[in-house]
């Protein structure tokens, strides 16, 4: 049961990640989304561990935004990863 909420949180996540993801992320597929959510949740519930995070009776917003800033960044680096990225480049 705990494999499939990790799941449905993580690709909530990762929409948050790809809505705050600076550019044009659109062009990824839902899937690598999903994905980076899921990335997102497991490692910043590690970083948010690994600085003294220690959870909260009730829900633990700041463990919630680490875990969207982190899909985020990984929304960008898979963004650039994949060549999907749409951002304006210029060839010399």
């Amino acid at each position: 049961m705990e494999i499939i909420f990790v799941i449905i949180v993580g690709a909530v996540i990762g929409l948050l990640g790809k809505l705050i993801a600076p550019g044009d992320k659109d062009n990824i597929p839902i899937w690598l989304t999903i994905l980076c959510g899921i990335g997102g949740v497991v490692i910043g519930w590690y970083i948010y561990s690994a600085f003294g995070g220690d959870g909260s009776n009730g829900v633990d917003w700041v463990r919630w935004i680490v875990a969207v800033i982190v899909a985020a960044v990984l929304v960008v680096i898979a963004s650039s990863v994949t060549g999907r990225n749409t951002g304006k480049r210029t060839h010399a």
